[in-house]
């Protein structure tokens, strides 16, 4: 078993004699248990750093020091008591007007490679200002400064309430107080409320509508619209993809030209709605109504449906020439007296659509799904070349 006597650094009076067993952290606890410190590092009577405990040789003489740089116990002449007394001195600060009253070593044990650190650990070293009353002064903020002292006097972030995280943040990186630093940008972040997925209302959409220029195309991607009014709204050449219009009043709105694609306009109400040249693919619109809409475009802008989920919609009366259905599903879909010519429904299920009425001239059903349809009072009569391939 080896042993060693322990000094405070800079001191030749009241050493300790300790064994050396473990690691050279356990060596550090013993050390402060011992002396009363906070123990960062040894260094034998040359001034050399220990950072590995084989190095340490029985009956060594070492010195503990907070994280403080090593001094000679008989240098300079001065006594050791003046020495130890030059980290433990009590010191004031004024930090943008504000006095704090506090030890050098508070300020240069806890983070030893912060600014204040280097500012205080030797005096004068940097040539501090001071008021009239001796107090160092310091222009930053007093009320994000207070939590810094407190966490390097006791180890612990301790924020009142009313005081900004966010200014304790950028305080604790001024100073370079890492760890406090690393500490704090978890505890902003998790102070954050969640995303706010909430709906937009009618008044805040409208809002935007009129900030935009007629010109513009109001980007709405992914935004959330689940269950507004929106009937009779101006919507011309507005990005919807991906959006959220579930259950939306859309009634006699204009959405000419408008990007839907893989938009949910489930349970959606689209009645007497202009969609010309819309495009909507791959969209989900099942249950949604869509009676009486308008989707043919005189210029000959088609809107295109393709892959869109249409189950159970009800498009009665709607007017839809040259439109493209192909591989949408329509099941049980209601189609009474559309206007489909021209239609491409390739591909498209069908099956037990109602087509009473409908229009059905040179439309595409090649390929489509026609089981259990209803084809009665038909306005032209359906050609076997239509769909079969």
């Amino acid at each position: 078993m080896r042993r060693v006597t322990l000094f405070v650094n800079g001191t030749s009076r009241n050493g300790k004699v300790v064994a050396v067993y473990g690691t050279l952290s356990d060596l550090l606890t013993v050390a402060s248990n011992k002396l009363g410190i906070r123990a960062c590092n040894l260094y034998n009577w040359k001034g050399g750093l220990i950072d590995d405990i084989a190095l340490i040789r029985d009956d060594d003489v070492l010195y503990v020091s907070e994280g403080d740089a090593f001094i000679d116990p008989l240098s300079d002449g001065k006594t050791s008591d003046d020495i130890s007394g030059s980290h433990t001195d009590w010191l004031t600060l004024n930090i943008g007007g504000r006095l704090f009253t506090t030890t050098r070593s508070t300020l240069v044990s806890k983070e030893p490679d912060s600014m204040l650190a280097h500012m205080f650990r030797e005096k004068d070293v940097w040539g501090n200002k001071q008021d009239e009353r001796g107090a160092y002064l310091i222009d930053r903020s007093p009320e994000y400064f207070e939590p810094i002292l407190n966490y390097l006097r006791h180890g612990q972030i301790i924020v009142n309430e009313g005081i900004n995280l966010l200014g304790v943040l950028e305080e604790a990186r001024f100073f370079g107080i890492e760890q406090m630093a690393e500490q704090l940008e978890v505890a902003v972040k998790n102070s954050h409320p969640p995303e706010d997925h909430s709906p937009l209302s009618r008044k805040e959409f409208v809002r935007f509508l009129l900030a935009t220029p007629t010109k513009s195309e109001l980007r709405c991607q992914g935004l959330n619209f689940s269950g507004a009014d929106l009937c009779r709204l101006d919507l011309r050449y507005i990005n919807f993809k991906m959006a959220n219009l579930s259950r939306c009043n859309l009634t006699y709105a204009n959405l000419c030209c408008s990007n839907l694609e893989r938009a949910d306009l489930s349970g959606a109400n689209l009645d007497g709605a202009n969609l010309q040249g819309v495009k909507m693919l791959c969209s989900n619109a099942e249950g949604a109504s869509l009676k009486g809409c308008n989707f043919e475009d005189p210029s000959g802008l088609k809107a295109n449906l393709e892959g869109a989920n249409l189950k159970g919609v009800d498009m009665e009366g709607s007017q839809m020439t040259g439109i493209n259905l192909r591989v949408a599903t329509l099941k049980n879909a209601k189609l009474k007296n559309c206007n489909l010519r021209g239609a491409t429904l390739a591909g498209t299920d069908l099956e037990n659509c109602d087509l009473s009425g409908c229009d059905l001239q040179e439309a595409n059903l090649r390929g489509s799904n026609v089981k259990g349809a209803i084809f009665e009072e038909m306005l032209t009569p359906l050609h076997m070349s239509q769909s079969v391939r």
